[in-house]
């Protein structure tokens, strides 16, 4: 019986760009299926943690180079930084984690704006990733302004603040969380030695 991994994300998350381009091979190997589950990271956080730092958010440019380079990711230079509305492709991402390509749009979310440099709040960029996916980017877009979509973005927040998650991306097993792409390995070690229910 396989192990299931919560994984709570938000696409405008800097760190995260290196678990989604890396957590579906080492899920697989480990035998874990993981429920990808885009929430709203900025509204559960009291203070952004790096912008308007330029000591701290210089630090994390280059360790997000650095473990890049370590965990053998593809990256180019920083990319455009904050996504002030990261609302719509986060979204989006609700719409694609109920129908089950999460994984592939978040991906290609990501290496147009972290690999690309382009603005994931510009709607056209956003119907270029869908389209290069076979979605019809344009039916997408309306699907992610509609109230039902608004709600459930909503309440998986909601969700995740129950949770006690600040931050993404975050990994919740069980009862225990862990927050950082450096805690993916130790949160798939977790869930593996839960006895199933």
């Amino acid at each position: 019986m396989r192990r299931h991994l919560d994984f709570f994300y938000f696409i405008g998350s800097t760190y995260t760009y290196l678990t989604v381009m890396r957590i579906e091979e080492l899920a697989e190997r480990e035998g874990v299926a993981v429920n990808w589950r885009p929430f709203n990271g900025r509204a559960v956080m009291t203070e952004h943690p790096f912008h308007g730092k330029p000591v701290k958010c210089g630090y994390m440019w280059h360790d997000v180079e650095r473990r890049a380079k370590r965990l053998d990711i593809e990256w180019t230079s920083v990319p455009p930084y904050p996504l002030e509305r990261p609302n719509v492709p986060n979204r989006i991402a609700v719409i694609a984690a109920h129908e089950g390509w999460a994984p592939e749009y978040t991906k290609a979310a990501y290496r147009a704006w972290f690999l690309r440099h382009q603005n994931l709040e510009d709607e056209k960029v956003l119907a270029e990733v869908l389209d290069g996916l076979g979605k019809d980017g344009p039916s997408v877009l309306a699907q992610a302004s509609s109230e039902p979509i608004r709600q459930k973005f909503a309440d998986e927040t909601e969700v995740a603040r129950s949770l006690g998650i600040f931050g993404a991306p975050t990994f919740v097993s069980g009862t225990e969380i862990f927050w950082g792409d450096d805690r993916l390995e130790e949160a798939m070690e977790w869930c593996k030695s839960i006895r199933p229910q």
